[in-house]
């Protein structure tokens, strides 16, 4: 009985270890998605290009999981809108939300659920969320746009949503597998590849 007793303490601990550690990177991820916009001197124009808001929602997803993906995603641009006016809350800030809360979303479930975790299943997470992400925010729009009486075009998606965001689509693609590249390097994070798991058996 002692020993269950004991097997079970240390079982809540590392429980609420983890947690604490969960909690720790997702602030630090969601400070940085505060932060970060500053570093491009709060330029609507730029921001639309280089979406610096992205990268750590998306990296918080993957590194921390789908739960705290989706709350920093979904919280970042309404806290910052509200502390510093951009993004403007509505109709901007409220689809933001919602794409970014469907980035940390996809990316940690797609990539969670991975049978390895290998650069092609990151890529794989990676694009999924950022369809998901931009289809959600064209929905977000067209319902926040139609309750002022404006319209959301086909043009103004594809412009906001891919032709106005190439360069930030590029960046993420090569930034984000650059730092879990790191990550995996510096034995932070692991990746697990087929031929690895076959390695091991043998």
């Amino acid at each position: 009985m002692d020993q269950r007793r004991e097997k079970r303490q240390n079982n809540q601990r590392e429980n609420s270890h983890e947690r604490t550690k969960k909690l720790t990177l997702a602030a630090m991820f969601f400070a940085l998605g505060i932060v970060l916009p500053f570093w491009i001197g709060q330029i609507p124009a730029i921001g639309k290009v280089l979406l610096p808001m992205h990268i750590p929602v998306l990296l918080c997803g993957l590194i921390v999981g789908w739960k705290y993906g989706l709350a920093v995603g979904f919280l970042l641009p309404v806290v910052r809108g509200m502390l510093f006016g951009m993004p403007k809350l509505f109709p901007n800030g409220m689809a933001m939300a919602l794409e970014l809360g469907t980035y940390g979303l996809v990316i940690g479930l797609v990539y969670g659920h991975s049978k390895w975790k290998c650069m092609l299943a990151l890529y794989r997470s990676l694009i999924t969320a950022m369809i998901a992400g931009r289809l959600v925010w064209a929905a977000a729009e067209v319902v926040l746009l139609g309750v002022t009486g404006s319209a959301f075009t086909w043009q103004m998606f594809v412009a906001g949503a891919f032709l106005n965001a190439i360069p930030g689509i590029i960046l993420q693609l090569v930034l984000i597998p650059t730092v879990m590249a790191a990550l995996n390097r510096a034995n932070v994070l692991k990746f697990s590849r087929p031929d690895a798991l076959r390695e091991n058996a043998q």
